[in-house]
């Protein structure tokens, strides 16, 4: 090129000159691109919040099944609590109305069914919502998606966290709606304060915990989903009418009784009704408080350990 004139050696060098641009260009790409990766973070809290937040937006993106997790508690309360009047059973064998109020306060610890009812139906979403945390396990090792989460660096412990605290996510927020249905059907009021409202849903919050943890302990090493429900109706019923969630646990046989005094869903609703309804609590506030807070604890170890043993691929 050089030996055929200055325009060939003009035309060579603005060819280098246009490949050394594009090359330049390219590369300033390549370090853009290089620069623009997110770096991998490796923060427990991280990894917890991600799992935890995956779950969760599979559950409010869903509005049919937010909807259908309604249907049972609001039908036990409209149907099953304003059908069983025992006011009108009271009134009907005489006496004043203020007598009528004493002998329901006596037998429930408030003068209004409806509002003992409405308390129990607290626990028992948090109760049938926790149950099926495990089912969240068993189907993300069906599709493969657990396996993935334990090829990354995030703990087994924040796997199985992951899964209580979506459930107690969703039992709560579930919980708060009963509630507001509860108030619009004519729930007793006329105790309510901030203060005791946010103190009953931390002691729902501790319970969920509890009752989350127990269920995914089950699923650990479950792949079949016909197995967990099958635990969950061996678990659920029982805990359900052998707590004071239906009817106060002085009324039922004294072998029944033991076991209702072991059972946390009763320390729930003995510490929901104190609180929002006003009456006496029957193991004392401070000890439904406590107990449930060892309950959750306890159970919350336990998960975490045996996930570092029996969660695999």
């Amino acid at each position: 090129m050089v030996e055929t004139g200055d325009g060939k050696i003009a035309e060579a060098s603005g060819s280098n000159a246009q490949v050394e641009s594009q090359s330049s260009a390219a590369a300033g790409v390549r370090e853009k691109r290089f620069r623009a990766a997110p770096k991998l973070s490796r923060s427990p809290i991280h990894g917890l919040w991600s799992l935890t937040n995956r779950d969760l937006r599979k559950w409010y993106t869903n509005p049919v099944q937010l909807i259908a997790s309604m249907i049972q508690p609001v039908i036990w309360l409209a149907l099953f609590g304003k059908a069983l009047n025992f006011g009108a059973f009271i009134a009907g064998a005489g006496g004043s109305q203020a007598e009528q109020n004493a002998v329901l306060m006596g037998f429930f610890g408030t003068t209004s069914y409806f509002s003992y009812l409405a308390c129990g139906m607290l626990a028992f979403v948090i109760l049938f919502t926790s149950a099926f945390s495990g089912l969240s396990v068993v189907f993300d090792r069906r599709f493969g998606f657990l396996n993935k989460a334990l090829s990354t660096p995030v703990a087994r412990g924040s796997i199985i966290m992951s899964k209580v605290l979506q459930s107690v996510g969703r039992s709560i927020a579930q919980a708060a709606m009963v509630l507001i249905i509860a108030v619009v059907l004519g729930m007793d009021t006329s105790h309510f304060s901030i203060l005791g409202i946010i103190a009953a849903f931390v002691i729902l919050f501790l319970m969920s915990m509890g009752l989350s943890s127990l269920f995914v302990m089950f699923a650990l090493r479950s792949g079949d989903w016909q197995t967990q429900i099958a635990i969950i109706n061996v678990i659920n019923l029982p805990l359900l009418f052998a707590s004071n969630a239906l009817f106060p646990a002085k009324e039922m046989p004294a072998w029944l009784q033991g076991v209702v005094n072991i059972n946390p869903v009763s320390y729930t609703n003995d510490a929901v009704r104190s609180l929002l309804l006003g009456s006496t609590a029957h193991y004392g506030l401070a000890v439904d408080f406590v107990y449930l807070t060892g309950f959750a604890l306890v159970l919350c170890a336990i998960g975490v350990v045996l996930s570092w043993r029996f969660l695999s691929k």
